[in-house]
């Protein structure tokens, strides 16, 4: 256990070194140019950070959820779309690892692991978010091979990344929609794959998010996750539960570098002969904006720990991903509210926080979904007999 807890403190210690000396000092001109950071990226897989959750075996760190976590706390501290760059390659990784066939495990987690291969899911479609079994994407076999047809959008890493997990309905069609889905990782390269815009987005920034479209595009039949078709749903639905956790730990690093800012400034910045943090009125804030970020990091851990025991964690994730992003909201909107005008200039960073908080409210599942999620799991928990 000693040894564990002193691994993650070092693993932690050095993305938080790289966080302020490189991300803090280069995050607010990338992201207002738009800029991908090729360079800070490159300096996350020499770090080993694209291999987080995959088995050492495999190359990877095989690090627990709650260390995993606590990175990409770290990370979206300095900058949300840094944190975005590994957020859905993990899901890719999280999938393959529990439902993958050993040939499947063995071509793509290493490099994965390595960074050489970039991830990123193929999931939401023009018409089909929330819902996904309102896709319409549709994977039909052909001898050795799938053909795909369809559009997928929001594709983080859809650019510059190269191996993505696609969720697709099976022809012919097969009813109830779950039950005819099947999830494939694809690879660019064969004719087919059409990356057709980056969509231009109100904050996370410089990461591109890209629609996809695909024309009779192949897929060899032993890129189908488990070699089994139909199970495809119930693939990216468990590995749902770990962009959730890092969802919500994006949320806290968001809320958690606005407070920062927010009380520092509050503790410069003087009116009336002194300075504002000595003012009730703004200490009632920051004791707000604290506690509910203490309370959003142990909502996080309680749904990693649960993970890490290999428990279905639907309930505790749900929880941690709502209150933990609505907390980025919030937090990130009172911080600009302490900073008054200089937290409405591009000349803090308040106002990037501000911008990037409603992407985590959205994304993983909006909070709706999660409302539901938890509420469903609750009756479930509390079934009267």
């Amino acid at each position: 256990m000693q040894a564990a807890t002193t691994e993650r403190a070092l693993i932690v210690n050095t993305v938080r070194q790289f966080v302020d000396k490189e991300v803090i000092p280069a995050a607010s001109g990338l992201e207002h140019r738009n800029e991908y950071p090729h360079e800070l990226v490159a300096q996350m897989q020499k770090m080993g950070l694209f291999g987080l959750n995959v088995p050492e075996m495999y190359g990877g760190a095989d690090v627990d959820y709650t260390t995993f976590a606590m990175i990409f706390e770290e990370l979206s501290r300095g900058w949300l779309g840094l944190a975005g760059v590994i957020g859905t390659h993990s899901v890719l990784c999280d999938v393959l690892i529990r439902y993958g066939t050993e040939d499947q495990k063995r071509r793509f987690l290493p490099g994965l692991a390595a960074g050489e291969r970039r991830g990123g899911i193929c999931l939401s479609e023009p018409n089909a978010g929330t819902d996904l079994q309102g896709i319409s994407t549709v994977a039909s076999r052909h001898g050795d091979r799938y053909r795909i047809n369809g559009s997928k959008m929001w594709v983080t890493n859809g650019r510059y990344g190269n191996t993505f997990l696609l969720l697709a309905r099976m022809e012919p069609r097969i009813e109830p929609a779950h039950k005819g889905m099947s999830a494939f990782v694809i690879e660019k390269g064969a004719p087919g794959l059409t990356v057709s815009r980056d969509i231009d987005k109100l904050g996370y920034k410089s990461v591109e998010t890209c629609e996809l479209h695909f024309q009779d595009f192949p897929v060899p039949a032993g890129n189908l996750i488990g070699g089994v078709e139909g199970e495809g749903f119930r693939q990216v639905m468990t590995g749902l539960e770990a962009e959730r956790i890092n969802v919500a730990a994006r949320g806290l690093g968001i809320a958690r570098a606005a407070f920062e800012d927010a009380i520092r400034y509050a503790q410069r910045r003087t009116t009336f002969g002194k300075p504002i943090a000595e003012h009730q009125a703004i200490q009632l804030k920051l004791a707000d904006m604290a506690t509910r970020i203490e309370a959003s990091r142990l909502l996080i851990y309680s749904a990693a720990e649960k993970k890490d025991r290999g428990e279905r964690c639907d309930l505790e994730a749900g929880m941690a991903k709502l209150f933990s992003t609505e907390t980025a909201a919030e937090v990130s909107f009172e911080a600009m509210r302490i900073l008054g005008g200089n937290g409405y200039s591009k000349d803090f960073p308040v106002e990037r926080y501000y911008r990037d908080a409603p992407l985590v409210v959205i994304g993983g599942g909006t909070n709706e979904l999660q409302r539901l999620i938890i509420a469903k799991n609750l009756l479930k928990k509390y079934q009267v007999t």
